[in-house]
Formats: C-alpha cells, structure tokens, sequence
C-alpha cells in the first residue's frame, strides 16, 4: 500500500518532507549538506517567497533555499520529486523521511471581556481548584524553569510580563525566517492569553491568574499564516536551544495522523516534554499530536469538576495510553490577560458554547479531559506528578443531565488536575 508521501508525488510530481537525519543533531548541518542535491525549489516559489515578503511588509527575502535545517531537533525539510525521495530514503544518512505535516491554532470556542469582579478573591478560580496556593507556600513557583510557548506570540510590553518574566522572544516570519531583533509582540490575542496562564505576573480586578509566576517564558510567533510546518520547526527548533524542559502548544490537526510523530519524537529525545491540547470538538475526537502516547495530553472540566462539553476525548488500539487526553483542567471561564492597550488588560475565554452552558459530561474516579489549552497549568511539580500517575482520585460528581457512558469518547480517565 503506498504512503501518503508516494501517493502525493504520483499525485503532484513533488511534494514536502520531514527528514530525520540518522546521526541525530550533533551532524545534523553536516549530513543535511551532503543530502542537498536531493531536494529541488518547488513550483511557483518566487511567488511564494513573493507573497511571504509582501505579508511581513518587506521589500524581499532572502533567496529560498532548497532544504532547511534545524540541527537542535536532527531535521531537515524542503521539497523533493519521485527521484530525490528515492535517494532520501536509500542514504545511510537518513533515518527516516515523511511528508510534511500542516497544523493548525486550537482556537477558544468562544471569548469575550471578563465580567467585573469575576474573580473577586485572590486567585481565580482554576488556580484554587488545582491548589496553586499550596504549591507556592511551599516554594514551587516555577522559578528558574523555562517554559517554550509556540503559539501567535506574545505582548511583551503587557504588565503582567513585567519583571523579566520573558527570557527570550523570537518572530518567524511567513517564510519560517526569524527576524532579526524582534520585539516581544501577539500577532493577535491567543498567545498573550496562554502566556498569561502560564506565568502572569500580578493581579488585578479579576485575580492572581498565572500557574507559575517566577517561571520564564521562551516565547515564538510561530502561527498562523505562511509556510506554518517551517515557522514552527523554526520556532521548535530555537526553543530546544534555549534550554526549555517544556514546550506548550495550542496546535493540531484534526483527528489521528502520525505525521507529527517525527517532531515529537525529537522534541523527547532532548528531554523536552511535549503539553498539547487534545482539541475542542467533543467526545470521540481528537487532534494530533496532542492524542500521542508520548505527549501530556490535556482537556478541559469546568468550575463543577466537570468535563467540558466541547473537550476532545478518544480511545486507541494500542497499549501506551490508549486514552486521551491525560489529565483534564480549567478551562471553561478561563480568566487571563490579552494584548494590546487600547483593549481592557484582562479577558475571560471560555471554552464552551454559552457562558453559563452547564458541560453535559462528569468527571469520575481519574476522568480524564483537560482544558483544551495545554499552558494553562503548566508547573514543573504537576507536570511530574501528571506524567507519573500521582493525580488524586475524584468521586464522580453527576450533572443534571444523563452520563454518557464509557467507551470511546466516553468520559472515562485518569484523573483532574491536583497540585497537591
């Protein structure tokens, strides 16, 4: 049965790939230069290049090279024809060769300002539901780790920023180009909200909102728009070199494909744990990579303890992990912060359909979903208790309407998010 790599070259004539290089990071500008004559400029490249320069306000970009490397991660990517996938996949310097994969933004399903007072008391609620105070006093902060955020940025000149919590910033370009000296910026307002979660600083009139605010954020403008496999490799692959033990994404594709397994794979092989949303349509879906065996998969309950009514959920035919997501967390009413001055310095997101919708799915014993943004919660001291099955077991809570029952999709898991 031929791949769908052989499948888009019979189809188109060329197609992108995803090398993985068999010598691993330490060769990997080395092996990539040996193997250059095996990728070509695809079709209409100086109108891609065109276009890219026109979006970032440029008067051109540098001359399209045939492959790019990222020698942090061991990749390579570009284009080939029939003849160069076969010389691909015949080098002993080439592990393996893939068709590139596309990804997309997880997007909130709805979002909007925060209502005065939402958060009245000293932390919101999702803090106090995963027991983030305990963890403070007893000094796990975050301080010292640095978190790797590919999402569409962040707003560096934000407050709750303030203090140096950005270690590093980098914007890729639509060509997947970093540019040169660029300032902390949020092509739009998802990133500046997850960055928030993730270690906002401060409070405000809805709260302490940050999981953990003596954290460092390493920060790429990776989505969406352009070339968007080659800005996140990029970004992905700066991140790796910045020293990041963690990397949140809010990326995916719809459903099961194995095309991503490549970046995790190298993301694990450096000691980078991969946290990644599940996805936001319903039970019995899923996006890749966050329904990996090898990825802390995450979804979302509300402030009832239950499972979202939106958050993805899915069984698989395989012994590692069969169920995703992981671990389930706030968010629905998410309260954070957004970019921009001119708009209010706080925002809910709510992950749900209405903003007072009851999620029709209960969380029982280890029930298993996670609020669909994976930075949400990120604290090293969770993260290992996560990753090692240490969640507390819940008694069932039941909605007001019928449990669905187990199965694919079922609401069925391991356990809530508890940081104690």
């Amino acid at each position: 049965m031929p791949s769908k790599l052989d499948e888009t070259l019979q189809a188109a004539g060329y197609a992108k790939v995803l090398v993985t290089l068999a010598d691993g990071a330490a060769t990997a500008l080395d092996d990539a230069a040996q193997l250059a004559d095996s990728f070509i400029l695809p079709p209409q490249a100086e109108e891609m290049a065109a276009a890219a320069a026109e979006v970032a306000h440029l008067k051109a970009l540098p001359p399209t090279p045939r492959l790019k490397v990222y020698p942090n991660l061991g990749l390579a990517l570009g284009y080939v024809d029939g003849v160069g996938a076969a010389a691909l996949r015949a080098s002993a310097r080439v592990h393996s060769v893939d068709e590139a994969p596309e990804i997309s933004l997880i997007r909130p399903v709805w979002s909007g300002p925060a209502e005065e007072g939402a958060a009245a008391a000293a932390e919101t609620w999702g803090l106090r539901r995963i027991r983030a105070p305990e963890l403070w006093a007893r000094g796990f902060t975050g301080a010292g780790v640095r978190v790797a955020h590919l999402d569409t940025g962040v707003d560096g000149t934000h407050p709750a920023f303030g203090g140096g919590a950005i270690a590093a910033f980098a914007e890729f370009d639509w060509a997947g180009n970093i540019v040169p000296d660029a300032p902390a910026t949020d092509s739009g307002d998802h990133g500046t909200h997850t960055a928030a979660t993730i270690l906002g600083r401060g409070a405000g009139p809805t709260g302490r909102f940050g999981v953990a605010p003596d954290a460092l954020l390493v920060s790429a403008m990776v989505i969406e728009g352009g070339q968007v496999i080659d800005r996140i490799l990029g970004g992905m692959d700066w991140a790796v070199g910045q020293d990041v033990r963690i990397l949140s994404m809010s990326l995916g594709l719809r459903g099961y494909t194995s095309a991503f397994q490549t970046l995790i794979d190298a993301l694990r092989a450096r000691n980078v744990l991969p946290v990644i949303a599940v996805g936001n349509e319903g039970p019995n879906t899923s996006r890749s990579p966050g329904n990996y065996a090898n990825v802390l998969s995450v979804g979302a309950m509300d402030s009832a303890d239950h499972v979202a009514a939106f958050s993805g959920s899915q069984t698989f035919n395989r012994i590692d992990d069969p169920l995703v997501p992981d671990l389930v967390a706030p968010g629905v009413d998410v309260v954070s912060r957004r970019s921009g001055r001119r708009l209010r310095p706080h925002e809910r997101q709510l992950h749900g359909h209405a903003a007072r919708r009851r999620p029709r799915r209960p969380a029982g014993p280890g029930g298993a979903r996670r609020h669909r943004h994976p930075a949400r919660t990120r604290h090293p001291a969770i993260l290992r208790a996560a990753r090692y099955n240490a969640l507390r077991p819940r008694e069932p809570r039941r909605s007001r309407r019928r449990p669905r029952p187990p199965g694919p999709g079922g609401g069925r898991g391991r356990g809530r998010r508890d940081g104690r």
